[in-house]
């Protein structure tokens, strides 16, 4: 159950948080015709600050882009409202979630006249899939469900339809007793998790799922592997066939909510020693270090929160 905050940002204005409504027949409730974002923000000795944000929020105009979405809203002024809704909101850390999405007018898969709503709101928001897993990881399966194929639904966009899929994967997996599920692309390589990369390591080379395997762009991914990258640690983006997560020596999760997750089995089987591995503890370390403030930003990964600053301009 969310902890509601005191304000949510709609299309300019800054809205109490139960006053942030849609119309039943907005073109989103029957056609999933949205698109949205899950961004971070921490906590660190200089206040809080958010991670990659201007990445985030350009994936999320790529998104709208590819559904011919027309968001009423630059990226300037969207990076200036999440930052702003964290100050009005009184956060020290939070999960951002901006929407953008087909609102209410003509019913009809069609859609391009109904109008474009903006919500962005904010919330305290924990480990996704808890505390203990970050240091123990966590056991998870390969779904019965595949990932979305190419040139059916594009999952290079970020939108609410694709996590239709995500849903079945997460729900299978639940009801089977795992933490969470592993889908395969068409083509029967790894994909993703419901809403997590994945990496793979095997004798010290990291592999990472292509863009072309059905996979997000995800941030926090586009960062581990930049910062495996630092630490002169060998990775490679390649098709990764099923069978290589039940000899892996190390598997972790990439995401916004899991940030850097380890796994320790896959359908029953081992990960490794069955812990997180050194290789995985080191990118956490690496990354955690960044995301709370210490070891320098020298990627210019988190925008800084300054309390009291002013309500941007909506245009």
């Amino acid at each position: 159950m969310l902890t509601p905050t005191e304000k949510i940002w709609h299309n300019g204005s800054f809205v109490p948080w139960n006053d942030a409504k849609i119309h039943v027949l907005s073109h989103t409730v029957s056609y999933a015709s949205a698109v949205f974002e899950g961004i971070r923000c921490y906590n660190t000795p200089s206040g809080p600050a958010v991670f990659r944000l201007r990445e985030h929020v350009r994936r999320m105009i790529d998104s709208a882009r590819i559904y011919r979405m027309e968001i009423p809203f630059s990226i300037d002024v969207l990076c200036d409202v999440m930052t702003n809704l964290v100050s009005v909101n009184r956060l020290d850390s939070c999960y951002i979630r901006p929407i953008a999405l087909r609102g209410y007018g003509e019913m009809g898969v069609l859609g391009i006249n109904n109008p474009i709503d903006v919500f962005v709101a904010c919330w305290e928001w924990g480990k996704y899939l808890g505390e203990e897993a970050m240091a123990k990881g966590v056991d998870v399966c390969i779904s019965s469900w595949k990932r979305i194929a190419p040139n059916t639904l594009p999952a290079l966009a970020k939108a609410a339809s694709n996590y239709m899929n995500s849903q079945l994967i997460r729900m299978e997996a639940h009801t089977n007793g795992y933490a969470e599920g592993i889908a395969l692309d068409d083509a029967g390589y790894v994909s993703e998790g419901s809403g997590e990369n994945i990496f793979v390591i095997r004798d010290g080379k990291i592999h990472t799922p292509p863009l072309g395997a059905s996979v997000l762009p995800g941030i926090t991914r586009d960062s581990i592997i930049q910062l495996a990258q630092r630490a002169g640690i060998p990775l490679v983006e390649t098709l990764v066939p099923r069978e290589m997560l039940y000899i892996a020596d190390e598997v972790f999760f990439t995401g916004t909510a899991v940030e850097l997750t380890p796994i320790r089995s896959v359908d029953r089987i081992q990960v490794g020693s069955g812990k997180r591995g050194p290789i995985t503890e080191r990118l956490q370390r690496d990354f955690f270090n960044v995301i709370n403030g210490k070891t320098a930003d020298v990627d210019g990964w988190l925008t800084p929160v300054h309390v009291g600053q002013p309500v941007p301009a909506a245009v």
